[in-house]
């Protein structure tokens, strides 16, 4: 990263479908069983709380907020009940919120509603997960409800429908289960999957990723529904990268054996390998780039940035000047350090440098692993960080803000590292030529 100040650049909207996403990892059983969310006695750990932008949610004033969460507790108060071990709700008032927000994270809840009834889940306060009367008579069909619940219904870009009909009759329960990774969701609806894999939109603002974070919510809309056995997990790092990869990684080849440098050139002196790791030496940089040339690609790595670290990723780098200028540079960046404040935004990580950048907030904390995924076909542009798309541009006619961007376009060249001094490790780096 090197510090040039220019305007903002506005990113293209989000559209892109990633390869390999599709289908849940073969070998999926959870490290940690799901535990209880809800006591089962009280609605103790819960919150009132309306369909409400959490953007706007975020910046209200304290008494504002303060104000709005007696009102929408209250009327929680009024519609929410708990009845034999079951939650119920008559189906008006807040939606039932969890006090906990989740990032990546395994839910299970069983539920059982009735006629006419319109609910769902909403994941990280985002709408959502579908429930409702899918009969003829509930009057919906034409929206979509003879196909059945347990869709991403909100999605306008990727699938809303479900894969197939689950529901069971009215006075039935019916058991969800649903795998939340970075953008993705996967869902089973009585034992049947009904969403693969999708990326689940943001509706609040769909020029924006999901939220890192968020609660849990229980949709109210037109009539009683119950809840029961409401458990969850949170999803650790190396579980959500086997969903985010699917069974396609055998597909790609490792970049590194782990031990030694072959196959890689430029300053080698600058970088060393330690616990199977690359890592560049704390007070060293330089390029570190691969014997091979690529065109079109896809790298898939996990890295590890210390306080402040600064790296980047050279991308169809000719082997000689600066990879940023020479070639295309994706940051690698703590851009959480205080010393970084100030930076324009196509400086933060994720961005191509001095042309497009990322969307912030899906770095894990600084010291864990992050997992990331670079796809360059032509001059288009995609990095999912953690599961979400922060970048996704064709940058052929985008201008850049350095001076001299002679590579911008650049159709071929090395993948490397680009050291900035900073003792950022990578590993686990396999590139699949597309």
């Amino acid at each position: 990263m090197r510090a040039v100040l220019v305007p903002f650049l506005l990113l293209p909207s989000l559209d892109a479908q990633q390869p390999g996403n599709a289908a849940a990892p073969s070998a999926n059983a959870p490290a940690l069983a799901p535990k209880p969310l809800w006591n089962g006695r009280d609605l103790a750990g819960w919150h009132g709380q309306r369909h409400f932008d959490p953007y706007k949610l975020a910046a209200m004033a304290p008494d504002k907020l303060a104000a709005m969460r007696k009102e929408d507790d209250a009327t929680m108060a009024a519609h929410w009940r708990v009845d034999g071990g079951e939650l119920v709700n008559d189906g008006d008032g807040a939606y039932l919120t969890s006090d906990v927000s989740f990032g990546d994270a395994e839910f299970q809840l069983d539920y059982k509603t009735v006629a006419l009834a319109d609910s769902g889940i909403y994941l990280r306060g985002c709408p959502q997960v579908q429930i409702w009367d899918t009969t003829e008579a509930g009057g919906k069909w034409k929206l979509g409800a003879d196909k059945g619940s347990g869709g991403l219904w909100n999605n306008e870009k990727h699938p809303r429908m479900p894969l197939v009909l689950a529901d069971r009759p009215f006075g039935e329960w019916n058991q969800l289960r649903i795998v939340h990774v970075g953008e993705r969701v996967w869902v089973w609806l009585n034992g049947k999957q009904t969403v693969a894999g999708a990326v689940m939109e943001n509706y609040w603002d769909r020029q924006r990723p999901l939220p890192a974070s968020g609660p849990l919510q229980l949709q109210t809309h037109g009539g009683e529904i119950r809840f029961r056995m409401v458990l969850a997990r949170p999803i650790g790092a190396e579980e959500a990268e086997q969903w985010l990869c699917g069974g396609d990684d055998a597909t790609f080849q490792p970049l590194s054996d782990g031990k030694t440098f072959a196959g890689w050139r430029g300053d080698v002196d600058s970088y060393e390998i330690q616990d199977g790791a690359i890592r560049c030496k704390a007070g060293k940089g330089g390029n570190l780039y691969t014997d091979s040339r690529y065109g079109d690609f896809t790298v898939r790595l996990q890295f590890q940035l210390p306080p402040g670290g600064n790296n980047g990723l050279a991308i169809r780098y000719p082997g000689t000047g600066d990879p940023a200028y020479a070639g295309c540079e994706v940051q690698v960046l703590d851009d959480t350090a205080a010393k970084y404040e100030k930076l324009e935004p196509y400086q933060f990580h994720g961005s191509v440098y001095g042309v497009v950048p990322s969307h912030r907030g899906y770095l894990r904390p600084v010291g864990e692993w992050n997992f990331e995924e670079v796809t360059v076909r032509g001059t288009r542009y995609t990095v999912v960080l953690n599961g979400t798309t922060i970048v996704d541009a064709d940058i052929a006619s985008l201008p850049s803000k350095l001076k001299d961007h002679a590579g911008k376009n650049n159709l071929e060249g090395h993948f490397g590292f680009c050291g900035h001094g900073d003792a950022v490790a990578f590993r686990h780096v396999r590139i699949k030529k597309l």
